[in-house]
């Protein structure tokens, strides 16, 4: 068990909370966006995908801060999310103007991607009720300590949305770490969500001043290049080659520009096709790197939130007090489960995340 100080379950509320942005996905399927005449609707966003998969897979107690526009959409988007099991005492409605002018709900437009075609993300998420979100708006030292948590979630997407989405990262943070509350943080460059602020210059900027307040940081290898300027040494361009050495050298740099920083974990990934890639992770604690079980040729039905369900993977083997090598083993399993499986999120079991983590067979269970 790495050197993180976490509050004992009984003492709190909640195992994790999470703040983000919750969208409405509209999945083509096997279609292309610009030709499809019929969608599937998931809901997801990064820093909730963590909390969901937490409350379904493993059975803890999660709750998301977020915020929705009070119209039909973001009603869906609700009732997808209490399927999600997730607590939504801290969902925050905004009034809806009637057209969106003032405010509205994020929609995400996927395509799954196959073979030589890869997947494809088109956003349509300006002035969402989330984005507008000011410090102060949330009673922090309520949620970390009237109510307590043992884990606090969030991430680069939601410090992107608008300008005062990072002060608000800041300002959860800092009152996460008043209460004992440890801090992760997923780097989730998007370069979509930059382009129109400062691209990776802005990135940098904003990441480098939460960088001080995280004990938990996530990413993989554009994340902590784009978002923070660590480059990994090395590294071929096609990601033919995944290797953890280099991997480490990079984390163990991160880790030395930010002393505070407990624990660095990236998923390894080199895509073959958009449907076979091989799949693995590493993270860096108590100054020695960590390499998760490599599955060459994973086959990929959606790639979508892999990264995500990583991070719920490794953080709960964290919080149930198991060695971060174990940690790491139970988070590259259930990533690995979450893209077997069309949306966002994922729809894996302990018993399943259990059985890929110790290598048993894949044949039909009857």
């Amino acid at each position: 068990m790495t050197d993180l100080a976490i509050r004992p379950a009984a003492d709190v509320r909640w195992d994790l909370v999470a703040l983000g942005e919750v969208m409405l996905r509209l999945d083509p399927g096997e279609e292309r966006i610009a030709t499809t005449r019929t969608f599937r609707a998931w809901e997801g966003g990064g820093e909730y995908n963590v909390a969901r998969g937490l409350r379904r897979c493993f059975g803890m107690r999660t709750t998301v801060v977020t915020a929705l526009a009070d119209n039909p959409v973001g009603r869906l988007i609700e009732d997808l999310m209490l399927q999600g099991g997730v607590d939504l005492s801290h969902l925050r409605w905004v009034p809806y103007d009637g057209v969106g002018r003032g405010v509205r709900n994020g929609l995400n437009f996927t395509e799954r991607g196959f073979g030589v075609r890869g997947a494809v993300g088109c956003s349509d998420r300006g002035h969402t009720a989330i984005s507008q979100l000011q410090p102060g708006d949330v009673d922090w030292d309520r949620i970390f300590g009237e109510e307590g948590a043992r884990w606090f979630h969030c991430g680069g997407i939601f410090a992107a949305l608008g300008e005062s989405t990072a002060l608000v990262a800041a300002e959860a943070m800092a009152a996460a770490k008043r209460h004992g509350t440890v801090v992760s943080y997923d780097l989730n460059y998007r370069p979509s969500l930059w382009q129109a602020i400062g691209g990776e210059a802005r990135a940098r900027e904003v990441n480098r001043t939460l960088a001080p307040l995280v004990d938990v940081m996530l990413g993989n290898e554009e994340d902590f290049g784009a978002a923070l300027g660590f480059e990994v040494e090395g590294l071929d361009p096609d990601l033919s080659s995944l290797d953890p050495a280099g991997f480490g050298r990079m984390m163990g740099r991160v880790t030395a520009a930010y002393p505070d920083l407990r624990l660095v974990a990236t998923t390894l990934r080199s895509a073959r096709t958009a449907s076979h890639n091989d799949w693995g992770a590493a993270c860096w604690a108590d100054g020695a790197l960590h390499v998760a079980t490599t599955r060459p040729d994973l086959e990929i039905l959606d790639r979508v939130g892999g990264g995500d369900s990583f991070a719920s993977g490794l953080i709960y083997g964290l919080l149930t007090g198991r060695p971060v090598a174990e940690a790491l083993e139970y988070g590259a399993a259930h990533g690995a489960l979450a893209m077997t499986t069309p949306g966002d999120t994922s729809t894996a079991t302990l018993a399943e995340v259990e059985q890929v983590v110790r290598g048993a067979s894949t044949r039909v269970a009857r």
